[in-house]
């Protein structure tokens, strides 16, 4: 139970079909009851802005304050001044000042609400309380649609630096013939099914034929065998001490991650997946607004 008189952030993970938001307590990062609602059907700024509002009055309630808000958002976005710029999805956001719009509806200071990419939000997520809890140097590979990626080192994001790729990202790498999220997609395992099979299918239920479908076993065991690979390629640089795995795919990781770790063998790169799920963005946002703002001097 978070009492009124813990400092809290109210936090949101805003994704591809819905948003969740919660409160989360400074120091153990235990998150409050997580709301959820899907994007607005009049697709606008205002009505985003809306949405935002009612979910978070939802997860503070009445009897808790906040010192403020930690949005993990997808880019590409302009995390510091907090303007999207994305144009191929949620259009309606491109240019809005959303950092302004929403510390209005809860008459805060703009610079009390804040965001960061929900890759990286993943990964603080684990770092703070999942399961790259208490490592130094971690990468967060999330799979799914695509492949996203972020690193950190003594628990805050690294953007730059050794072994880190320009932006954190890997996607867009080249690897074998083309990029990485060539290889390392949903994308990837329906066409290698199909390939197969000649049939179409969604990466769930080819997950789910695994057990008895020798073309969907073979497929994951692909996948996973180009992720060690791919892995292998780009992280030994950064020498993480664990890279942690999410995103949908990740659910079906006993397909695939023991033909990731058999690449990996002869340079001992432990791989997890995910402790927190679809908690760990929320988490994650919480971190980074600890990290940047103890609460100590908030209060």
């Amino acid at each position: 139970m978070l009492l009124a008189t813990d400092p809290h952030v109210l936090v949101y993970d805003v994704g591809g079909s819905h948003i969740s938001a919660a409160i989360c307590r400074a120091g153990d990062y235990q998150l409050g009851p997580v709301v959820v609602a899907s994007h607005p059907e009049n697709k606008t700024s205002e009505s985003f802005v809306e949405v935002l509002a009612e979910l978070g009055k939802k997860a503070i309630a009445a009897e808790h304050g906040t010192l403020g808000a930690s949005l993990a958002i997808p880019g590409p976005f302009d995390y510091a001044a907090g303007v999207s710029r994305m144009k191929h999805k949620m259009p309606y956001l491109y240019g809005f000042d959303l950092r302004a719009a929403l510390a209005a509806r809860f008459g805060w200071q703009p610079g009390q609400v804040r965001f960061l990419n929900d890759a990286a939000a993943y990964l603080l997520g684990e770092v703070g309380a999942g399961a790259a809890h208490g490592a130094t140097r971690a990468v967060g590979i999330t799979l799914g649609t695509g492949i996203g990626s972020a690193f950190a080192v003594d628990g805050r994001v690294a953007v730059e630096g050794a072994g880190v790729p320009p932006g954190g990202e890997i996607w867009n790498l080249p690897f074998n013939g083309g990029i990485v999220e060539d290889l390392i997609s949903t994308n990837a395992i329906r066409q290698g099914y199909e390939q197969r099979t000649g049939q179409q299918r969604d990466v769930a239920s080819i997950a789910a034929a695994a057990a008895t479908d020798p073309a969907a076993s073979e497929v994951f065991a692909e996948f996973g065998r180009h992720l060690g690979r791919v892995l292998k390629s780009l992280l030994f640089p950064f020498a993480p001490d664990v890279v942690v795995l999410g995103g949908g795919i990740s659910r079906s990781a006993a397909l695939f991650l023991p033909f990731a770790e058999k690449q990996l063998e002869d340079i001992k790169l432990t791989l997890r997946v995910s402790a927190l799920g679809d908690r760990a963005p929320l988490v994650g946002a919480a971190v980074a607004w600890f990290a940047a703002s103890p609460a100590a001097d908030e209060r």
